[in-house]
C-alpha cells in the first residue's frame, strides 16, 4: 500500500487539501481530530495544518473502518494496542509511572501522564505515532514486540 519511504512530518496540507487526498471529509477529519486519531499542528490562528504522515494515518483509517468494520472508538482501541514501551524501550520502573502503559484504549500520544522517554517528545515525530501511517497488520506488529 504505502511505501516504506520515511513519511515527512512537516506539515504542508490545509484541511481542504488533505480531505480532497484523503477522499475523507473535512467534518470527518476534524471528528478524528477531536477523538484523539490525527495530531495536526495548529498554527496561531488555530487552524490545523497537516503532514505525509497524517495524509496515511488518514488513509489507514479509512481502509480500517471500510475493510474491517471498525468505527472511532475499535480503531482508537487498535491504536493503544501498539507497546509504547518496547518501541520506546523504556524501563519497568518508567513503565508502571506512565499514564499510556497503565490506561486500557488509550494511545500513548493521548496520555497526559508520560513516562521519561517521552515526558518532552512530540508526540507527531515518535516513531510509535508514525507506525499506523503504514497501515500494519497490529496483531502481528504487537506479538513481534512481545516476542522479543
Amino acid at each position: 500500500m504505502e511505501s516504506n519511504v520515511r513519511k515527512s512530518s512537516e506539515p504542508v496540507y490545509t484541511l481542504g487539501i488533505i480531505s480532497r487526498l484523503s477522499g475523507i471529509p473535512g467534518h470527518t477529519i476534524r471528528q478524528y481530530v477531536d477523538k484523539g486519531l490525527i495530531i495536526p499542528f495548529t498554527t496561531s490562528k488555530k487552524r490545523h495544518i497537516f503532514s505525509e504522515v497524517d495524509l496515511s494515518r488518514l488513509r489507514c483509517i479509512r481502509n480500517m473502518m471500510d475493510t474491517n468494520g471498525l468505527n472511532v472508538a475499535g480503531i482508537k482501541n487498535v491504536f493503544s494496542l501498539i507497546p509504547c514501551w518496547l518501541i520506546r524501550q523504556c524501563a519497568i520502573e518508567d513503565r508502571t509511572a506512565c499514564e499510556a502503559f497503565n490506561s486500557p484504549g488509550l494511545p500513548c500520544w493521548e496520555a497526559s501522564k508520560k513516562g521519561p522517554n517521552c515526558r518532552n517528545n512530540d508526540c507527531r515525530l515518535c516513531d510509535v505515532y508514525r507506525l499506523p501511517g503504514e497501515c500494519q497488520d497490529y496483531k502481528s506488529l504487537v506479538k513481534r514486540f512481545l516476542s522479543e
